[in-house]
C-alpha cells in the first residue's frame, strides 16, 4: 500500500544505484558465470540472476550455486564473484531508459541529487564515472558508513554531504531495503517498478509512491514543485 505523501516539495532527490539509475545486471551476471564456466559448468540463464541484481554476490551466488552466505563455500565463491566483477565492471553496464534525461530535469528544475547504495566503495569509485555519473552531489556507497541499507545512516550521511534536511529529500530505489531506509530517514520514499525488485512485489513495500519509468519520475517532482512551496 502507499502512504500518504509528506506535503514538502523536495530539494534534493536520492538514487540507489543498481537497478535504479543503472542497469548493472548485464556485467553482474557475466562475473557469477565465470565461476560456473570455470567448474566445468553452463551459465545460469540471465533471466534468473536479474532479478537478484540488486542484492550483490549474495543474491546472484545465490542465483548460480544455490548457496547463501552461511553455506560452505559461498566465501570463496564471493571473492571469486568480486575479483572477476572488478576486472569487467562496466562492459555493459549503462544507465537505463531516461534516466540521463532524469538527472538533466532535476538539475535544471534547481534539484541536487546524489547516489546511496550498498555497492562497496571498490566497485562504486570505478563504476560511477564509466556509467556517466560523475556529476552526482554526492555518492555513498555501502561502506562509507557504519551501517549499508536498510539502516537510514547512510542516506542521513547524504543528505549532510549535500547540505538538505532529510525531510526534504525523496529516496528512489528498487529494492525493500531502499525504502525502509527512506522511511527511517524520514524521507519521502519512490519504489521504482522499472528496476530489478527482487523476489517481492514493490506495491507491498509501503512506499509514498511507485513509479513505471523514470519520465514518471520527473513528472511526478515537477509537478510537486509548482504546487509545493520549497521549503526554506
Amino acid at each position: 500500500m502507499s502512504l500518504p505523501v509528506p506535503h514538502t516539495a523536495p530539494r534534493a532527490i536520492l538514487f540507489d544505484l543498481d537497478g535504479t539509475l543503472a542497469d548493472t545486471a548485464p556485467d553482474l551476471a557475466a562475473a557469477v558465470n565465470l565461476l560456473r564456466a570455470a567448474r566445468g559448468l553452463e551459465d545460469t540463464p540471465y533471466e534468473l540472476l536479474r532479478p537478484t541484481a540488486s542484492a550483490g554476490a549474495r543474491g546472484m551466488i545465490g542465483a548460480a550455486f544455490g548457496l547463501m552466505p552461511h553455506d560452505a563455500g559461498f566465501d570463496e565463491l564471493r571473492d571469486g564473484f568480486l575479483d572477476n566483477y572488478a576486472a569487467a565492471i562496466a562492459v555493459r553496464s549503462t544507465l537505463f531508459d531516461g534516466v540521463a534525461e532524469l538527472l538533466s530535469g532535476l538539475e535544471a528544475a534547481g534539484l541536487a541529487w546524489g547516489i546511496v547504495t550498498n555497492k562497496p566503495a571498490r566497485f562504486t569509485d570505478p563504476l560511477v564515472p564509466l556509467i556517466g555519473l560523475q556529476h552526482a552531489g554526492c555518492v555513498v556507497s555501502g561502506d562509507t558508513t557504519a551501517h549499508a541499507k536498510p539502516h537510514p545512516l547512510p542516506l542521513l550521511e547524504a543528505a549532510r554531504r549535500i547540505g538538505i534536511a532529510p525531510e526534504q529529500c525523496w529516496y528512489v530505489g528498487d529494492d525493500l531495503r531502499d525504502i525502509q531506509a527512506g522511511h527511517a530517514a524520514g524521507m519521502v520514499t519512490v519504489a521504482c517498478a522499472w528496476g530489478y525488485c527482487g523476489a517481492t512485489e514493490p506495491a507491498g513495500w509501503g512506499a509514498h509512491h511507485l513509479l513505471e519509468t523514470p519520465q514518471a519520475l520527473l513528472k511526478l517532482v515537477q509537478s510537486t514543485l509548482a504546487s509545493t512551496p520549497l521549503a526554506a
